[in-house]
């Protein structure tokens, strides 16, 4: 398993990556409604592009096939590390946030933060972020759970 930077192309990939992270992994902490609104299948490509396009995460790859992805924002911000639900609990999230804590060295950064699901907030808290607030945002007019969370990094 290799890590590197989001290449152009890989959109589609990513994707489904998010989709079956949500529709297999987070489906055991949200119901079904709730998946549905968070990743709809009908999601328009062009702006998902859009976002991964800006947000320029790592990719987690194993041979040819992707199997998660995240990314860190320059001012510590994660705003999205999703693991294919195919590839779930096989090291992929570890080897992504480590990869994030070598990012962040480089950038100095003193702390991480993100908004982490349900479904995520142990491996967070494994990673030592700490719950700093609960949140409930809308998704297509569904009411979700999350956390932000937090965690100060000493070099």
């Amino acid at each position: 398993m290799e890590i590197r930077r989001f290449r152009l192309g890989d959109e589609a990939a990513l994707y489904q990556v998010y989709f079956s992270a949500i529709h297999v992994i987070a489906a055991h902490d949200y119901t079904e409604e709730q998946i549905e609104a968070w990743a709809p299948a009908d999601l328009n490509i062009n702006l998902w592009a859009s976002r991964i396009q800006k947000t320029r995460p790592f990719v987690a790859h194993i041979g040819e096939d992707i199997v998660g992805y995240a990314d860190l924002q320059e001012d510590g911000y994660i705003d999205q590390f999703f693991v294919s639900g195919t590839y779930s609990r096989q090291g992929v999230g570890s080897l992504l946030m480590t990869r994030i804590h070598e990012e962040a060295m480089v950038l100095n950064l003193s702390e991480l933060t993100s908004h982490v699901s349900k479904t995520a907030e142990p491996f967070f808290a494994h990673h030592g972020f700490h719950v700093v607030e609960r949140r409930f945002p809308i998704r297509n007019g569904i009411m979700l759970e999350n956390a932000l969370m937090l965690k100060t990094v000493i070099y």
